[in-house]
């Protein structure tokens, strides 16, 4: 195994089992649960799907060899697969200019195309990272388009405390990508 330039992404933190609240998963149940959305990501970081492939195996490798000191073990894949996918762009950025899809130019930015996926890939990574009940929030307002009262009904919570929630769940998302170093959808 290569040891990393300084220049490259470092490995995701490992966190100590003991900080574990919930029972953790076996590996294969990570696995058969995040395998797919972790595939998409990194699809959507590097744009090819065998690249992807690679990297989410790589990743499940590394959590193998770190499974006992992992505590979120998807959190950890995301990060990991996040990371594994910004030196992969790094390392391969004059074969990833040539072959990225004409519509970078169309969508109307100057911006710099690894910085946009550099920054959907830090959107995705806290998205993993937040607790089910504040995600699903954001799922049914912004996935399904819901509107307050409806998410009211969907889950119990008052109209006033939805609105509540989502402005601080998307408070902390913005201070998290500002902590980051990502200030816009450019990266």
């Amino acid at each position: 195994m290569e040891i990393a330039p300084q220049s490259r992404v470092e490995a995701p933190e490992l966190l100590p089992f003991a900080t574990m609240t919930e029972e953790k998963p076996t590996l294969r149940q990570v696995f058969e649960a995040e395998e797919s959305p972790l595939l998409r990501f990194a699809h959507g970081m590097v744009g090819r799907r065998e690249v992807a492939e690679d990297l989410v195996q790589e990743a499940f490798l590394r959590l193998h060899t770190h499974w006992d000191e992992v505590a979120n073990p998807k959190a950890w894949l995301y990060r990991s697969v996040r990371n594994l996918s910004l030196n992969h762009l790094r390392d391969h950025k004059r074969e990833t200019l040539v072959d990225e899809p004409p519509e970078w130019d169309a969508a109307g930015g100057h911006g710099d195309p690894i910085g946009r996926l550099e920054a959907a890939g830090a959107v995705r990574l806290l998205l993993a990272e937040l607790r089910d009940d504040d995600r699903a929030l954001l799922q049914l307002k912004y996935h399904e388009d819901l509107k307050y009262d409806q998410i009211s009904q969907r889950t119990g919570l008052s109209v006033g405390n939805v609105g509540y929630k989502l402005h601080h769940i998307l408070k902390s998302l913005g201070e998290s990508l500002r902590r980051m170093g990502i200030e816009s959808a450019e990266g």
